[in-house]
């Protein structure tokens, strides 16, 4: 279940909701690169990617079996590495699930990460439309969990759709010191 923390080094913690699962925004690897499933018993090469990328937090390094050990029989079906022409990961994206939020079954995009080395790339980019298009075959609709200091992770989440969350206890708040210093035109439509 995800966790809307309160605030962190990362900037506060925010929510972005995708409505639907359609008209998905095509996205290519780059040359050289490629997804494949993350196998359970892979764990310490995810935390790896995860605690490589992470500037903000320090996490733990059994983060992998806190996030996904309810359920590892799905984790060759939802989490999904990016590999270079080696296979070695490099990013990782997760098309997990939250159910019951808010009444309603969300496929969740959870824990994405590339390598600092690997990053702007644009392995993100198509992680998350591959990732998508994953949750698409399960669920009706997406989730996030995000903070406000990962301003290029919101500007690519927008572009894929996502919009925020104002229901969420200080969204609004956080959303208009958001908007203030952060241009989107997807955040110059939101009224808040």
């Amino acid at each position: 279940m995800p966790q809307n923390p309160a605030a962190n080094p990362a900037g506060n913690a925010i929510r972005m909701i995708r409505p639907h699962l359609r008209e998905i925004p095509p996205a290519e690897l780059p040359p050289g690169f490629a997804i494949r499933p993350l196998h359970p018993d892979e764990g310490s090469a995810w935390t790896d990617i995860i605690i490589e990328a992470e500037e903000w937090l320090n996490l733990s390094r059994d983060l992998f079996v806190k996030e996904f050990g309810h359920d590892l029989k799905s984790v060759p079906a939802r989490c999904f590495f990016i590999v270079d022409a080696q296979d070695i990961p490099v990013a990782t994206i997760s098309a997990w699930y939250y159910h019951g939020y808010r009444g309603l079954d969300y496929g969740l995009i959870h824990w994405v990460a590339t390598r600092p080395a690997y990053q702007g790339r644009g392995l993100g980019k198509a992680g998350l439309s591959f990732a998508l298009s994953k949750l698409a075959n399960w669920h009706e609709r997406a989730m996030l969990n995000t903070s406000t200091k990962r301003l290029p992770a919101i500007a690519l989440y927008l572009n894929f759709g996502f919009q925020p969350d104002l229901d969420e206890p200080g969204a609004r708040g956080n959303w208009r010191r958001l908007k203030e210093g952060f241009r989107h035109p997807a955040l110059d439509k939101l009224d808040i």
